[in-house]
Protein backbone atom coordinates (compact mmCIF):
# COMPACT_ATOMS: atom_id res chain seq x y z
CA UNK A 1 0.00 0.00 0.00
CA UNK A 2 2.83 2.23 0.89
CA UNK A 3 4.32 1.57 -2.06
CA UNK A 4 1.61 2.20 -4.51
CA UNK A 5 1.06 5.44 -2.53
CA UNK A 6 4.74 6.99 -3.14
CA UNK A 7 4.22 5.93 -7.02
CA UNK A 8 1.03 8.12 -7.38
CA UNK A 9 2.96 10.89 -5.75
CA UNK A 10 6.11 10.58 -7.96
CA UNK A 11 3.18 10.30 -10.29
CA UNK A 12 1.93 13.32 -9.95
CA UNK A 13 5.24 15.56 -9.62
CA UNK A 14 6.39 14.13 -12.53
CA UNK A 15 3.51 15.60 -14.38
CA UNK A 16 3.41 18.74 -12.95
CA UNK A 17 7.17 19.46 -14.07
CA UNK A 18 6.05 19.04 -17.70
CA UNK A 19 6.99 22.47 -19.41
CA UNK A 20 4.01 24.47 -20.50
CA UNK A 21 4.67 23.68 -24.42
CA UNK A 22 4.46 20.36 -23.91
CA UNK A 23 1.15 20.53 -22.48
CA UNK A 24 -2.62 21.17 -24.64
CA UNK A 25 -1.82 24.50 -25.29
CA UNK A 26 -5.04 26.54 -25.05
CA UNK A 27 -7.52 27.13 -28.71
CA UNK A 28 -6.38 30.79 -29.47
CA UNK A 29 -9.48 33.11 -29.22
CA UNK A 30 -11.30 32.83 -32.72
CA UNK A 31 -10.87 36.30 -34.19
CA UNK A 32 -13.63 38.05 -35.12
CA UNK A 33 -15.34 37.93 -38.76
CA UNK A 34 -17.38 40.78 -40.09
CA UNK A 35 -20.75 40.02 -41.66
CA UNK A 36 -20.73 40.46 -46.28
CA UNK A 37 -22.42 41.04 -48.38
CA UNK A 38 -23.11 39.18 -51.57
CA UNK A 39 -20.56 40.67 -53.09
CA UNK A 40 -18.04 39.29 -50.73
CA UNK A 41 -17.21 42.78 -48.91
CA UNK A 42 -17.77 43.56 -45.52
CA UNK A 43 -21.48 45.09 -44.47
CA UNK A 44 -20.96 48.32 -42.90
CA UNK A 45 -24.47 49.04 -43.29
CA UNK A 46 -26.18 50.76 -40.45
CA UNK A 47 -26.81 53.75 -37.98
CA UNK A 48 -23.79 54.80 -36.41
CA UNK A 49 -23.25 57.18 -33.71
CA UNK A 50 -19.94 59.73 -32.99
CA UNK A 51 -20.89 61.16 -30.40
CA UNK A 52 -17.48 61.33 -28.03
CA UNK A 53 -16.81 63.51 -25.04
CA UNK A 54 -13.47 62.99 -26.22
CA UNK A 55 -12.18 66.52 -27.61
CA UNK A 56 -10.54 66.72 -31.32
CA UNK A 57 -7.48 68.13 -30.30
CA UNK A 58 -5.57 67.26 -27.17
CA UNK A 59 -6.15 69.50 -23.98
CA UNK A 60 -2.45 70.87 -23.33
CA UNK A 61 -2.46 69.62 -19.80
CA UNK A 62 -1.94 66.17 -21.50
CA UNK A 63 0.63 67.37 -24.00
CA UNK A 64 2.66 64.28 -23.42
CA UNK A 65 -0.16 61.65 -22.55
CA UNK A 66 -1.76 60.11 -25.59
CA UNK A 67 -4.00 57.56 -23.80
CA UNK A 68 -5.53 57.65 -20.24
CA UNK A 69 -5.70 54.00 -18.08
CA UNK A 70 -9.12 53.11 -17.28
CA UNK A 71 -8.61 55.22 -14.00
CA UNK A 72 -8.31 58.33 -15.38
CA UNK A 73 -10.97 57.45 -17.72
CA UNK A 74 -13.29 57.17 -15.53
CA UNK A 75 -12.33 60.47 -13.59
CA UNK A 76 -11.78 62.58 -16.90
CA UNK A 77 -15.72 61.42 -17.95
CA UNK A 78 -17.01 62.11 -14.67
CA UNK A 79 -14.95 65.24 -14.84
CA UNK A 80 -16.31 66.75 -18.16
CA UNK A 81 -20.31 65.55 -17.66
CA UNK A 82 -19.98 67.98 -14.54
CA UNK A 83 -18.24 71.17 -16.13
CA UNK A 84 -20.13 70.81 -19.24
CA UNK A 85 -23.86 70.54 -17.60
CA UNK A 86 -24.98 73.78 -17.87
CA UNK A 87 -28.47 72.32 -15.68
CA UNK A 88 -25.83 72.42 -12.51
CA UNK A 89 -25.52 75.94 -12.01
CA UNK A 90 -28.91 77.63 -12.51
CA UNK A 91 -27.66 80.66 -10.43
CA UNK A 92 -25.43 81.51 -13.96
CA UNK A 93 -26.02 79.04 -16.16
CA UNK A 94 -28.96 80.22 -18.76
CA UNK A 95 -32.17 77.94 -19.60
CA UNK A 96 -33.52 76.57 -22.35
CA UNK A 97 -35.52 80.06 -22.54
CA UNK A 98 -32.34 81.89 -21.06
CA UNK A 99 -33.77 82.63 -17.79
CA UNK A 100 -30.47 84.21 -15.48
CA UNK A 101 -30.83 85.13 -11.77
CA UNK A 102 -34.50 84.95 -12.01
CA UNK A 103 -34.52 87.59 -15.41
CA UNK A 104 -35.28 87.07 -18.79
CA UNK A 105 -32.29 87.66 -20.77
CA UNK A 106 -30.49 87.23 -24.11
CA UNK A 107 -28.33 84.31 -24.09
CA UNK A 108 -25.89 83.32 -26.49
CA UNK A 109 -26.53 80.48 -28.69
CA UNK A 110 -24.29 78.15 -27.03
CA UNK A 111 -26.19 78.71 -23.63
CA UNK A 112 -29.43 79.01 -25.14
CA UNK A 113 -30.26 75.25 -24.17
CA UNK A 114 -30.36 73.72 -21.20
CA UNK A 115 -29.28 70.30 -20.52
CA UNK A 116 -32.25 68.41 -21.92
CA UNK A 117 -31.35 69.47 -25.60
CA UNK A 118 -27.21 68.37 -25.56
CA UNK A 119 -26.35 64.90 -26.87
CA UNK A 120 -22.67 65.42 -26.39
CA UNK A 121 -22.37 61.68 -25.07
CA UNK A 122 -21.38 60.51 -21.90
CA UNK A 123 -18.20 58.62 -22.43
CA UNK A 124 -14.53 58.69 -24.51
CA UNK A 125 -13.60 56.80 -27.10
CA UNK A 126 -13.12 53.00 -26.71
CA UNK A 127 -9.33 53.30 -27.59
CA UNK A 128 -9.12 55.62 -24.22
CA UNK A 129 -7.43 58.55 -26.74
CA UNK A 130 -6.95 61.70 -24.91
CA UNK A 131 -7.85 63.43 -28.68
CA UNK A 132 -9.19 62.35 -31.88
CA UNK A 133 -6.69 64.05 -33.39
CA UNK A 134 -3.80 60.80 -33.42
CA UNK A 135 -1.46 62.09 -35.29
CA UNK A 136 0.87 64.53 -34.91
CA UNK A 137 1.73 62.76 -32.00
CA UNK A 138 0.89 65.51 -29.80
CA UNK A 139 -2.78 65.33 -30.50
CA UNK A 140 -2.91 68.74 -31.93
CA UNK A 141 -4.34 70.23 -35.55
CA UNK A 142 -1.23 71.54 -37.38
CA UNK A 143 -1.07 75.84 -37.82
CA UNK A 144 -2.49 76.98 -40.52
CA UNK A 145 -0.39 78.42 -42.87
CA UNK A 146 -0.29 82.35 -43.45
CA UNK A 147 -2.04 82.08 -46.90
CA UNK A 148 -4.96 80.23 -44.68
CA UNK A 149 -4.56 82.73 -41.77
CA UNK A 150 -5.70 85.52 -43.96
CA UNK A 151 -8.05 83.66 -45.40
CA UNK A 152 -9.99 82.84 -41.98
CA UNK A 153 -9.37 86.37 -41.02
CA UNK A 154 -11.62 88.02 -43.85
CA UNK A 155 -14.16 85.12 -43.16
CA UNK A 156 -14.51 86.44 -39.45
CA UNK A 157 -14.43 90.10 -40.19
CA UNK A 158 -17.35 89.33 -43.16
CA UNK A 159 -19.40 87.66 -40.48
CA UNK A 160 -18.72 91.02 -38.05
CA UNK A 161 -20.52 93.44 -40.43
CA UNK A 162 -24.01 93.67 -41.27
CA UNK A 163 -25.19 91.61 -43.72
CA UNK A 164 -26.47 93.05 -46.86
CA UNK A 165 -28.07 89.70 -47.73
CA UNK A 166 -27.94 85.96 -47.37
CA UNK A 167 -25.22 85.16 -48.79
CA UNK A 168 -22.69 87.07 -46.52
CA UNK A 169 -23.73 85.10 -43.76
CA UNK A 170 -21.62 81.69 -42.91
CA UNK A 171 -22.74 78.81 -44.99
CA UNK A 172 -23.19 76.75 -41.72
CA UNK A 173 -26.28 79.83 -40.25
CA UNK A 174 -27.76 79.53 -43.81
CA UNK A 175 -28.57 75.35 -43.36
CA UNK A 176 -26.21 74.87 -46.50
CA UNK A 177 -23.50 72.83 -44.91
CA UNK A 178 -22.14 71.78 -40.94
CA UNK A 179 -18.61 70.95 -40.21
CA UNK A 180 -19.64 67.94 -38.20
CA UNK A 181 -21.22 66.36 -41.12
CA UNK A 182 -17.96 67.34 -43.04
CA UNK A 183 -16.83 65.55 -44.53
CA UNK A 184 -14.88 64.67 -42.44
CA UNK A 185 -17.57 63.82 -39.69
CA UNK A 186 -16.56 65.09 -36.25
CA UNK A 187 -18.82 65.53 -33.34
CA UNK A 188 -20.82 68.50 -32.28
CA UNK A 189 -23.74 68.87 -29.51
CA UNK A 190 -26.29 66.73 -30.87
CA UNK A 191 -27.79 64.54 -33.90
CA UNK A 192 -24.27 62.65 -34.33
CA UNK A 193 -25.75 60.02 -36.23
CA UNK A 194 -25.29 58.87 -39.66
CA UNK A 195 -26.90 55.97 -41.93
CA UNK A 196 -24.36 54.04 -43.89
CA UNK A 197 -26.16 52.13 -47.09
CA UNK A 198 -24.09 49.53 -49.39
CA UNK A 199 -26.11 49.54 -53.06
CA UNK A 200 -24.30 48.05 -56.25
CA UNK A 201 -21.54 50.61 -57.38
CA UNK A 202 -21.90 52.74 -54.52
CA UNK A 203 -21.75 53.47 -51.13
CA UNK A 204 -24.20 56.19 -49.68
CA UNK A 205 -23.68 58.67 -46.27
CA UNK A 206 -26.47 60.24 -44.91
CA UNK A 207 -25.65 62.77 -42.01
CA UNK A 208 -28.64 63.65 -39.48
CA UNK A 209 -27.40 67.28 -39.44
CA UNK A 210 -27.50 68.58 -41.13
CA UNK A 211 -29.73 66.45 -43.72
CA UNK A 212 -26.70 65.91 -45.97
CA UNK A 213 -26.49 62.30 -48.21
CA UNK A 214 -23.25 61.62 -49.83
CA UNK A 215 -23.89 58.94 -53.07
CA UNK A 216 -20.18 57.89 -53.67
CA UNK A 217 -19.48 55.72 -56.56
CA UNK A 218 -16.92 52.74 -55.82
CA UNK A 219 -17.02 51.50 -59.35
CA UNK A 220 -13.56 53.42 -60.35
CA UNK A 221 -14.71 56.33 -62.56
CA UNK A 222 -12.81 59.18 -62.54
CA UNK A 223 -12.96 62.20 -60.07
CA UNK A 224 -14.89 65.24 -61.72
CA UNK A 225 -12.95 68.13 -63.28
CA UNK A 226 -11.32 70.74 -61.19
CA UNK A 227 -13.19 73.29 -63.00
CA UNK A 228 -16.67 71.52 -61.02
CA UNK A 229 -16.33 72.48 -57.27
CA UNK A 230 -19.32 70.71 -54.66
CA UNK A 231 -20.07 72.01 -50.79
CA UNK A 232 -18.76 68.68 -49.74
CA UNK A 233 -16.21 67.85 -52.24
CA UNK A 234 -16.75 65.19 -54.94
CA UNK A 235 -15.93 61.64 -53.34
CA UNK A 236 -14.53 58.54 -54.80
CA UNK A 237 -14.45 54.78 -52.69
CA UNK A 238 -12.63 51.63 -53.02
CA UNK A 239 -11.65 48.80 -51.36
CA UNK A 240 -8.40 48.25 -49.72
CA UNK A 241 -9.02 44.61 -48.28
CA UNK A 242 -11.78 44.47 -45.42
CA UNK A 243 -11.53 48.75 -45.40
CA UNK A 244 -13.40 50.81 -47.70
CA UNK A 245 -11.91 54.04 -48.32
CA UNK A 246 -13.04 57.16 -49.65
CA UNK A 247 -11.09 60.11 -51.21
CA UNK A 248 -12.72 63.51 -51.84
CA UNK A 249 -11.58 66.27 -53.75
CA UNK A 250 -12.52 69.07 -55.72
CA UNK A 251 -13.45 71.25 -52.64
CA UNK A 252 -15.52 75.02 -52.74
CA UNK A 253 -13.98 76.34 -49.79
CA UNK A 254 -16.46 78.39 -48.79
CA UNK A 255 -17.18 75.79 -46.00
CA UNK A 256 -13.70 75.44 -44.37
CA UNK A 257 -12.84 72.64 -41.94
CA UNK A 258 -10.73 73.74 -39.51
CA UNK A 259 -9.32 76.08 -41.70
CA UNK A 260 -9.32 73.49 -44.69
CA UNK A 261 -9.19 75.36 -48.57
CA UNK A 262 -10.85 74.33 -51.86
CA UNK A 263 -7.75 72.20 -52.48
CA UNK A 264 -7.97 69.95 -49.21
CA UNK A 265 -7.56 66.35 -49.96
CA UNK A 266 -9.08 64.27 -48.00
CA UNK A 267 -9.09 60.28 -46.87
CA UNK A 268 -11.61 58.26 -44.91
CA UNK A 269 -11.58 54.62 -44.19
CA UNK A 270 -14.15 52.66 -42.55
CA UNK A 271 -13.70 49.06 -41.11
CA UNK A 272 -15.32 46.87 -38.92
CA UNK A 273 -13.36 46.05 -35.75
CA UNK A 274 -16.02 43.97 -33.90
CA UNK A 275 -19.92 43.48 -33.67
CA UNK A 276 -20.52 46.75 -31.87
CA UNK A 277 -17.14 49.07 -33.49
CA UNK A 278 -16.95 50.61 -36.78
CA UNK A 279 -13.32 52.49 -36.63
CA UNK A 280 -13.60 55.70 -38.78
CA UNK A 281 -10.54 57.13 -39.74
CA UNK A 282 -9.27 60.45 -41.57
CA UNK A 283 -6.34 61.90 -43.23
CA UNK A 284 -6.42 65.55 -44.12
CA UNK A 285 -3.53 67.04 -46.75
CA UNK A 286 -4.04 70.22 -47.62
CA UNK A 287 -0.26 72.07 -47.82
CA UNK A 288 -2.02 75.40 -49.12
CA UNK A 289 -3.79 75.68 -45.60
CA UNK A 290 -2.03 73.35 -42.98
CA UNK A 291 1.54 73.03 -42.46
CA UNK A 292 1.69 69.51 -42.67
CA UNK A 293 -0.95 66.55 -42.63
CA UNK A 294 -3.29 65.13 -39.73
CA UNK A 295 -5.13 62.34 -39.24
CA UNK A 296 -8.48 61.88 -36.55
CA UNK A 297 -9.71 58.78 -35.59
CA UNK A 298 -13.15 57.80 -33.82
CA UNK A 299 -14.55 54.32 -32.92
CA UNK A 300 -18.41 54.42 -33.66
CA UNK A 301 -21.12 52.29 -32.05
CA UNK A 302 -24.66 51.56 -33.36
CA UNK A 303 -26.43 54.54 -33.54
CA UNK A 304 -30.31 54.71 -32.66
CA UNK A 305 -33.01 52.46 -34.54
CA UNK A 306 -34.38 55.50 -36.77
CA UNK A 307 -32.73 58.92 -37.53
CA UNK A 308 -35.35 62.15 -37.72
CA UNK A 309 -35.64 64.79 -40.08
CA UNK A 310 -33.23 67.47 -38.87
CA UNK A 311 -34.91 70.35 -40.12
CA UNK A 312 -32.47 73.28 -39.12
CA UNK A 313 -33.97 76.28 -38.58
CA UNK A 314 -37.42 75.34 -40.77
CA UNK A 315 -38.44 78.45 -42.79
CA UNK A 316 -34.95 80.18 -42.39
CA UNK A 317 -37.17 82.53 -40.14
CA UNK A 318 -33.62 82.93 -37.97
CA UNK A 319 -32.09 84.21 -40.98
CA UNK A 320 -34.44 86.86 -41.58
CA UNK A 321 -34.59 88.34 -38.32
CA UNK A 322 -30.97 88.48 -38.54
CA UNK A 323 -31.24 90.51 -42.11
CA UNK A 324 -34.07 92.84 -40.79
CA UNK A 325 -32.16 93.02 -37.71
CA UNK A 326 -28.66 94.53 -39.72
CA UNK A 327 -31.33 97.04 -41.30
CA UNK A 328 -32.18 98.50 -37.82
CA UNK A 329 -28.87 98.68 -36.61
CA UNK A 330 -28.02 100.97 -40.33
CA UNK A 331 -31.08 103.10 -39.56
CA UNK A 332 -29.60 103.65 -36.12
CA UNK A 333 -26.55 104.19 -37.00
CA UNK A 334 -27.27 106.90 -39.79
CA UNK A 335 -29.89 108.55 -37.21
CA UNK A 336 -27.31 108.95 -34.27
CA UNK A 337 -24.96 110.53 -37.59
CA UNK A 338 -27.42 112.84 -38.67
CA UNK A 339 -28.17 114.66 -35.42
CA UNK A 340 -24.68 115.51 -34.91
Amino acid sequence: MRFRFGVAIMITIALSAIPGAAQTPKAPAKAWTPPRLPDGHPDLQGIWNYSTLTPVERPKELADKPFFTEQEAAAYQKRLMQTRNVDLDRETAPTARGVVNGSVETADLANAYNEFWWDRGTQLVKTRRTSLVIDPPDGRIPPLTPEAKKKIALLDEANQRPAQGPEDRPVSERCIVRPNSGPPMTPTGYNNNFRLVQVPGYVVIFNEQIHDARIIPIDGRPHLPQNIRQWMGDSRGHWEGDTLVIETTNFTGKAPFRGSGENMHLVERFRRTDKDTLLYDFTVDDPQSFTRSWNGQIPMSPGPEHIFEYACHEGNYSLETTLSSARKLEAEQAAGKSSR
